[in-house]
């Protein structure tokens, strides 16, 4: 497989078998993962990854945490400010097609929480990974994470897995921080749920569609 390949078969997987990914597959992928490129090669990641009993008691305390109420205190908050129109218009129609694909309509508040939930059952992985950095850093050190992150789910299409980048991961860091193995002075910024894909889970079959090349790139010659 190569890079063209995996990135466009890759997809968030929001169904796992409960079989989990051998040790020495994860601790490749991580491995392959720092070669990712960083600013001033300042590689300034953390990943903590969890599995089997940490991982289900993790996933039993977050789902606890949800239902509670609690909408939990990010390390690093998110935007006050309300998006521009034209991604809020993307946002809204990933948020159609993920409900409508599975039956739920807009005004199905607990329909909707349901599916909410998920992201703290970890869709059903076997395994879950934590990506932080230093607290004092900031925009560009966000943008390595970032390419990280890309970095990590391309290596495991080519391994086999499915993974989810999970934002709702950073919603309850203290609790995170009760399972993983997180630096002290480190901020959550995201999770991944990953495993093996359930091809039989209906959640699967979700899709999300990419804007024109036109319509996010210009060319000036």
């Amino acid at each position: 497989m190569n890079v063209t390949e995996a990135l466009t078969s890759r997809y968030s997987v929001r169904g796992y078998l409960p079989e989990p990914v051998p040790d020495n597959v994860i601790q490749e992928v991580f491995d392959l993962a720092r070669l990712a490129q960083s600013g001033t090669n300042s590689q300034p990641w953390h990943i903590a990854v969890v599995s089997g009993d940490a991982c289900d008691e993790l996933r039993r305390r977050l789902c606890n945490r949800f239902d509670s109420g609690d909408r939990g205190k990010r390390d690093f908050p998110l935007p006050t400010e309300r998006l521009p129109d034209e991604l809020m218009d993307r946002r809204r129609a990933c948020g159609y097609s993920y409900y409508s694909t599975m039956g739920i309509e807009r005004s199905d508040r607990k329909g909707r929480a349901t599916i909410a939930r998920k992201n703290f059952e970890l869709f059903g992985a076997p395994h879950a990974a934590f990506f932080s950095m230093p607290r004092v850093l900031g925009l560009s050190s966000a943008v390595d994470m970032g390419i990280l992150l890309q970095t990590v789910t391309l290596l495991m299409v080519e391994r086999g897995l499915g993974s989810i980048a999970q934002g709702a991961l950073a919603q309850y860091p203290d609790t995170a921080r009760e399972v993983a193995d997180i630096p002290e002075d480190n901020g959550i910024m995201f999770g991944v749920s990953f495993g093996y894909v359930d091809d039989d889970a209906h959640i699967n079959t979700v899709r999300m569609p990419r804007e024109p090349l036109e319509a996010i790139t210009s060319f000036v010659a």
